[in-house]
């Protein structure tokens, strides 16, 4: 199973880097998405893949015992996934914003385009 896994983690490490490389700001989003998941699914695989019991610790014990599985990558990509969600929201507040205010999504076109000469929107405190 984990060559398998590896092999998926590999294509979606370049499908992340293909849109990543890409002009239209949708596209990097995609990928960092993307990304996101490889690294996730990364660390899952390497913390091993085995139909293991709970780690749950008997009185009297310092370690886990043998055949539990470890909740270190589990708890790892649980709060991984809460970061890249609250990024991935924030990328897209942004994206939409920079979009609204120069009409396209085009890095190339966002960095010719000529910032108009409209006064800033009170902040609002």
């Amino acid at each position: 199973m984990e060559p398998l896994l590896a092999i998926l983690v590999g294509l979606f490490f370049a499908a992340a880097i293909y849109l990543m490389l890409s002009r239209y700001s949708i596209r990097i989003m995609l990928g960092i998405a993307i990304l996101g998941n490889a690294v996730n699914l990364l660390i899952f695989t390497g913390g091993r893949l085995t139909r293991a019991v709970p780690p749950i610790i008997p009185a009297g014990l310092d370690a886990l015992p043998a055949g539990t599985a470890n909740p270190l990558p589990q708890a790892l990509i649980l709060t991984a996934i809460v970061i890249s969600f609250s990024f991935l929201a924030f990328l897209l507040v942004l994206t939409y914003r920079a979009y609204q205010d120069l009409g396209t999504d085009d890095t190339s076109e966002m960095r010719a385009a000529e910032p108009d000469d409209r006064p800033l929107p009170p902040l609002g405190y």
